[in-house]
């Protein structure tokens, strides 16, 4: 039986991701997109703006994180879901850890820069982890940036 899209769900919080991972790519930077959700609503979105920023940390969950924390009112985020559409760097991951999110959600895993080389104890201990959600679409934005480049 097919689910029907809800408003509320982890797919269509990935495409609201997967929206600015398509403003990045317009701005000719790396597709990345992040979202983080608080009681069903978003309060934060952002894209990788390392190129027009200038600055290597400009990545799009770090942007979300400050926008979110800004938008609380407070450093923690532990009743937050960040949703991203690449897994997230170590620095990023480190972010995830001191903000204390809740619960991490990513689309596309990536196979050089992720996380998980490092290993899953680097995300708090309370932090939920789900992959693989718009992965093909994720990839697809990724794998067309990449080649346009070359």
């Amino acid at each position: 039986m097919i689910m029907p899209l809800t408003i509320f769900s982890d797919e269509s919080f990935m495409k609201e991701a997967l929206k600015e991972a398509e403003k990045a790519f317009e701005l000719d930077e790396i597709p990345v997109g992040a979202v983080i959700v608080c009681n069903n609503r978003i309060i934060a979105r952002s894209h990788n703006l390392t190129e027009q920023l200038n600055d290597v940390t400009a990545h799009a969950e770090m942007q979300a994180i400050t926008a979110a924390a800004n938008y609380l009112g407070g450093k923690y985020l532990n009743d937050c879901i960040l949703y991203v559409t690449l897994e997230p760097c170590v620095m990023c991951a480190g972010a995830i850890f001191w903000s204390q999110i809740s619960r991490l959600v990513y689309g596309a895993s990536d196979e050089k820069r992720g996380f998980t080389k490092a290993g899953i104890s680097i995300l708090h201990p309370s932090t939920t982890i789900q992959h693989g959600i718009l992965e093909e679409e994720s990839m697809i934005l990724l794998k067309t940036f990449f080649k346009n480049k070359r």
